[in-house]
């Protein structure tokens, strides 16, 4: 009777604990722009450029050359500031079955983001699906892609530094429409304002999509940038953090 007092005891115990976070190199949320401004090829167009890049060799060898090998993560998509959403939810990538799990997933689900550019918002529901997450990364990064500046939702300036205090890096990818595209605020390019306003942490840049480098070609760029340059290494960058 004794031994199985003992017996139930342990696996009290053993359930009782928190369970362990999974470890891993990265822990990336790719935050992509769902508003109205992005019709549905161009989001299409995106989804395939994220799934295209997640499954290319570069970001592969990127991913396995960690100390891990491994990478979390999550795809969100944004609109106003009552429209954030994920569409593919936290998925560990390794190998190339791994990240063709996460493509294939992205691909087919269906739209869901509405409204206009609160990138503040998007800032904090990704900071949001970070600090909720089962995995623990030697990095936190947020990849805000967009095609237009802050709209609405929250103060940007408040849902940065939230999330720059917790350590998380923001990246940004710009995506330039034919003859200059949006402006950002103050008549300020859109690489600017997102260079000023919206990145920030350790390293952090902005990329920028246009008809010099496509979609893919910068998506893909920037993935090998955030996973590899979290190791410190050398890697070109568009706009240095201030």
């Amino acid at each position: 009777m004794r031994r199985w007092l003992f017996v139930l005891a342990g696996v009290f115990l053993v359930t009782a604990l928190p369970a362990r976070a999974e470890q891993v190199d990265v822990e990336l949320v790719l935050a992509a722009d769902g508003s109205g401004s992005i019709d549905a090829d161009e989001l299409a167009l995106q989804r395939q450029g994220y799934a295209s890049a997640i499954t290319s060799p570069e970001v592969l060898s990127a991913i396995r050359g960690g100390l891990i090998g491994a990478i979390a993560v999550t795809y969100v998509e944004w609109g106003g500031a009552a429209s954030q959403h994920t569409i593919v939810d936290w998925h560990v990538v390794r190998d190339v079955a791994t990240a063709a799990v996460f493509a294939e997933k992205l691909v087919a689900s269906p739209r869901a983001a509405f409204g206009y550019n609160s990138i503040s918002a998007a800032i904090a529901y990704s900071a949001d699906r970070i600090r909720e997450n089962s995995h623990e990364g030697l990095a936190k990064v947020i990849d805000i892609s967009g095609d237009g500046p802050q709209i609405g939702g929250p103060p940007l300036a408040v849902t940065r530094a939230a999330a720059l205090a917790e350590g998380i890096t923001i990246n940004g990818l710009v995506i330039s429409r034919p003859g200059g595209g949006v402006r950002g605020r103050g008549g300020m390019s859109l690489s600017d304002h997102y260079a000023r306003d919206v990145i920030g942490g350790p390293g952090a840049f902005v990329k920028v999509a246009d008809e010099t480098t496509s979609f893919a070609a910068a998506v893909r760029q920037k993935l090998v940038q955030e996973i590899a340059g979290m190791r410190g290494e050398a890697a070109p960058r568009d706009f240095a953090l201030r």
